[in-house]
């Protein structure tokens, strides 16, 4: 007869859980590191507008092309400030998974050390029976033998 662990549905049922925990979390790192790509981006894209623009306004530039920077640099702004809520949020959800992966994993782990203590136990009790039967089966032999 084999050994089973008593608790062993619950396990797989935390190995589970484990897992989706781990996949919403990769999702919630991809989610993060995208929306930070996009702060930074439109970010580099504001410092280049500027260097561009001081670089005209040095040569001359015409009215209403700084107007159109303005505009465009405002809008960058919004998009920025946008971005960096999203990097925030995204931080946020992040930061939970994070916990709730690692409860997940040590949910797991203590079921794990449960089940390794009890297959220590049950390793014992087998074999203190096994000799518990080897002195039966010599008492035994010893009685037959020796009437």
């Amino acid at each position: 007869m084999g050994y089973t662990f008593r608790f062993q549905k619950i396990l797989e049922l935390k190995e589970n859980a484990k897992e989706q925990s781990l996949a919403d979390y990769n999702r919630s790192v991809s989610d993060f590191e995208a929306a930070a790509e996009k702060l930074y981006d439109s970010m580099k894209k504001k410092e280049t507008l500027e260097e561009n623009t001081k670089d005209q306004l040095r040569r001359g530039m015409p009215i209403q092309e700084i107007r159109h920077y303005q505009l465009f640099i405002t809008n960058l702004d919004k998009a920025i400030e946008h971005y960096q809520k999203l990097v925030m949020i995204s931080r946020r959800r992040m930061n939970e998974k994070q916990e709730i992966l690692m409860e997940s994993n040590s949910e797991v782990k203590k079921f794990e050390k449960m089940k390794e203590q009890h297959a220590e136990t049950s390793m014992e009790l087998d074999k203190q029976n096994d000799l518990k039967s080897m002195d039966d089966l010599s008492i035994r032999s010893f009685m037959f033998k020796g009437i």
